[in-house]
């Protein structure tokens, strides 16, 4: 068999790029009818052998499809809630998510005012155990703000994994039409074509993968805080050192303010003192013609 030029190749690859197993099949079937080179031929066999799986394929995903649309949920919650301490808080919420079979996502701490502190949360727990996750973080202290939703994806879902059937097809043709090519340039070109594909399919197979992880996990965001109270209530009940600082800031206060008195008042005691003395000589002198 002679290999098919350039031309024809680039021909049937980019025929192949919009359409599916099953199409592809049928497209080769009805250019049978005419003249059809040699090549052309070999691919609408290889077509036929795939049209059958890919059917097969779409006919078992349709019929699952009812039964896996519940799966197909992507839900997430945000909770605020008052505690007493933070850090014990979340060190609960840790268990609490890593007993029910899930992670923590991210974590962060922080004092705020110096006196309080505050934590951040992201809790991936399973579908299964979400409900009951979410109850035992709403009840750890004083609940703020709650909000949680739910997005049904399975449309998305389904749709992901009838482009990638669709694409591994389109690669595994690509592939054969290289084994059948002999010229450097059908190579070449067939070669760039089939990184585009493979490119394409990554693509499609990263994102089913993020679509399972995110209806698989359940996404909680717990924000712990400290009530803004609790300095307050720890002052008023003062000890022994409470006291001996607050009679050291009203000693030290005093003799600042004496030394800003005295500061003050120098100018005009410095002329006061030069007054005096004038007057005390002035005096003396009076006294000593009069004798």
């Amino acid at each position: 068999m002679r290999t098919a030029p350039a031309a024809v190749l680039l021909t049937a690859v980019l025929a192949l790029s919009g359409c599916g197993a099953a199409s592809d099949a049928s497209d080769s079937k009805a250019d049978r009818g005419g003249v059809a080179e040699p090549q052309q031929q070999a691919d609408a066999a290889a077509g036929k052998a795939e049209a059958p799986a890919a059917g097969s394929a779409r006919t078992e995903r349709q019929r699952k499809t009812p039964k896996q649309a519940a799966a197909h949920v992507i839900r997430t919650a945000s909770l605020s809630v008052e505690v007493k301490d933070a850090s014990k808080a979340a060190a609960h919420a840790r268990a609490t998510a890593q007993d029910a079979g899930g992670l923590v996502e991210k974590e962060t701490t922080e004092r705020v005012d110096g006196t309080r502190e505050s934590s951040n949360l992201v809790l991936r727990v399973p579908q299964e155990a979400y409900d009951e996750v979410l109850r035992e973080l709403s009840g750890a202290g004083k609940l703020v703000s709650r909000t949680s939703a739910a997005k049904d994806v399975t449309d998305q879902v389904v749709d992901t994994d009838s482009r990638i059937a669709t694409q591994r097809a389109s690669v595994a043709r690509v592939r054969k039409l290289m084994e059948r090519a002999e010229k450097l340039a059908d190579v070449v070109t067939l070669e760039g074509e089939l990184s585009t594909r493979q490119a394409d399919l990554e693509s499609l197979l990263a994102e089913r993968a993020s679509l399972k992880d995110r209806t698989t996990l359940a996404t909680i965001t717990l924000d712990l805080m400290e009530p803004e109270t609790a300095a307050g209530e720890a002052d008023d009940d003062p000890g022994f050192t409470d006291a001996l600082a607050g009679g050291w800031h009203a000693f030290v206060t005093m003799l600042r303010w004496l030394a800003m008195a005295v500061g003050a008042a120098a100018p005009f005691l410095a002329v006061a003192a030069v007054l005096a003395l004038l007057w005390r000589l002035l005096r003396r002198r009076r006294g000593a013609k009069g004798e």
